[in-house]
């Protein structure tokens, strides 16, 4: 009896050390191992499929489907893999994206900028290391393209968290009008957005289903105050120590060459606020600014051209289908381009549109093999970036990309840009047949504008004062957006509660740790 307990014991034993090694053997693809790893550019030599789970910013157009099919039939082919890809909605992003990465749930990559917490979430280990070597094996053609300067610009602590677009992002603010409004109100050029009132005003006299300025929740709500305090400063359009445009923190002047740094409640901050707040107070009193953006998640580029919104913000890439889309309305647009005092504005860094890879990824290679494709591999590129060939977009005889014949800016379901593939190399796109003039010629001007500033690239590790951070950011909600919008009684007195809490809740502490960093930062340290 004992022999044989004895000999089940021994086959149980040996039957789970086999069950063991398979699974080893089965996942040693997914592993790095040197000379042995699966290099994306040898083609699908694994028996394996798995399934990526991606998220990105904003809304998924209405083709997503389609072209998600496709880019899956490519991706299974090449890779042995498929795609499933999430939004993080643009009114959800500050309260979702880390408890997103802190959930547990399975994350192979996610779009992260310095714009959307990638320092602090990189400091945090929310985001999988990565080294040089790594991404040279799994993506080779990525590698190939990025310069040391943007590696370099990448590092926390001397280590790697996101994988940065290989060419710098050449774009700048803008601010929408309509012609035919301005001839209204009397206006053939606009020099300065504080001398936009006439338009304002013109809007309101005689567009009764306008909102001169119909800002939405997340991105515009704070957008013309800022444009407002970047005529008077170098306003950076957001605070270093947490990135967040709507909220109260620390900047400096990326106007001038000083490397002094000051909290927004502190001089001259303190003073450009005031003027602003006083101007958006009276737009605000005047019916210029909706009552509650705070509960609209429509953005007002997207309201712009429907005669919903008289003005509409973004940038020189995310506003290109809002030209098109005025042009088949028969709206003539003026774009007025936000600049500093001198008539520059800042370069965006390298890390104005990245990915990382979640420490939670189950399969960190292939995610990294699949993002070299669709960052680089120009069919990828242009499945991710612009759709489906024939149904959302076709390549002209001239070579210029265009719409497909009966298809419109208004009608297309996959619209470029709007898929939140930000990443992909946009140096392998040629023109589009769609871009107005004006579009064009406002696109050519732009490098003149782009200047290098003194914290460029400067990344905020907010470990230390994440908790007075987080305070910051509470009350910046309750007391600093309503000023943003024009919604206080007293500005003066809005300012002083709003200064009393921001001191009682650390600001002084955080701008300690940012000067810290940023001295550091000018050393030359990462």
């Amino acid at each position: 009896m004992r022999r044989v307990i004895f000999g089940c014991i021994s086959v149980l034993i040996l039957a789970a050390v086999v069950l063991f090694w398979q699974s080893v053997v089965s996942r040693k693809v997914d592993m790095p191992a040197g000379d042995n790893t699966l290099d994306s550019a040898s083609g699908n030599t694994d028996k394996n499929e798995v399934k990526l789970t991606g998220y990105l910013i904003g809304e998924a157009p209405e083709g997503l489907p389609e072209v998600l099919r496709a880019l899956n039939d490519k991706l299974k082919q090449d890779i042995n893999a498929t795609l499933e890809l999430n939004y993080i909605a643009w009114d959800e992003l500050a309260s979702k994206y880390s408890l997103l990465l802190e959930s547990g749930e399975n994350i192979d990559f996610i779009f992260a900028a310095d714009w959307s917490f990638y320092t602090t979430e990189a400091a945090r280990g929310a985001f999988m290391p990565l080294s040089k070597e790594l991404l040279r094996t799994y993506m080779p053609r990525h590698m190939a393209l990025m310069p040391d300067e943007a590696w370099q610009a990448t590092l926390v602590n001397g280590q790697s968290f996101i994988i940065p677009t290989a060419v710098q992002e050449r774009k700048i603010n803008l601010a929408l009008f309509r012609k035919d409004v301005m001839a209204k109100a009397g206006l053939s050029t606009i020099t300065a957005f504080s001398e936009i009132e006439p338009y304002l005003a013109a809007i309101k006299k005689s567009y009764p289903d306008m909102i001169p300025l119909n800002l939405d929740s997340h991105f515009d709500l704070s957008t013309p105050y800022g444009y407002l305090m970047a005529e008077q400063i170098g306003w950076p359009g957001a605070p270093f120590d947490s990135g967040d445009p709507s909220a109260q923190g620390i900047a400096g002047d990326m106007d001038s060459t000083s490397s002094e740094l000051w909290s927004m409640v502190e001089e001259p901050m303190l003073s450009v606020q005031k003027k602003t707040a006083h101007m958006m107070k009276d737009w605000y009193d005047k019916g210029y600014v909706n009552r509650n953006p705070f509960a609209n998640q429509v953005r007002s580029k997207q309201n712009f051209c429907y005669g919903k919104s008289g003005i509409a913000f973004g940038n020189s890439n995310d506003l290109a289908q809002v030209f098109t889309l005025c042009k088949e309305k028969g709206i003539e647009v003026y774009p007025f381009l936000m600049l500093y005092p001198s008539g520059t504005t800042s370069q965006s860094s390298w890390l104005n549109n990245g990915v990382s890879i979640s420490a939670n990824s189950r399969h960190p290679e292939r995610a990294l093999q699949a993002l070299d494709l669709i960052m680089q591999e120009p069919s990828y590129a242009y499945l991710a970036y612009y759709g489906i060939e024939g149904r959302n977009y076709n390549i002209l005889s001239d070579g210029r990309i265009g719409l497909p014949e009966g298809v419109s800016a208004e009608s297309n379901t996959y619209p470029p840009d709007a898929s939140g593939f930000w990443f992909v190399n946009k140096e392998l796109f040629p023109p589009m047949a769609e871009w107005t003039d004006s579009y064009v010629e406002m696109r050519s001007r732009i490098d003149a504008y782009l200047k290098p500033v003194t914290y460029l690239g400067f990344l905020f590790n907010s470990g230390n004062v994440k908790t007075e951070i987080a305070n910051l950011k509470s009350i910046s909600i309750e007391y600093a957006q309503p000023i943003y919008i024009g919604a206080v009684e007293d500005v003066d007195a809005a300012f002083t509660r709003l200064t009393g809490q921001l001191k009682a809740a650390g600001i002084d502490k955080v701008k300690a740790e940012v000067e810290l960093q940023a001295a550091a930062f000018l050393r030359g340290e990462h």
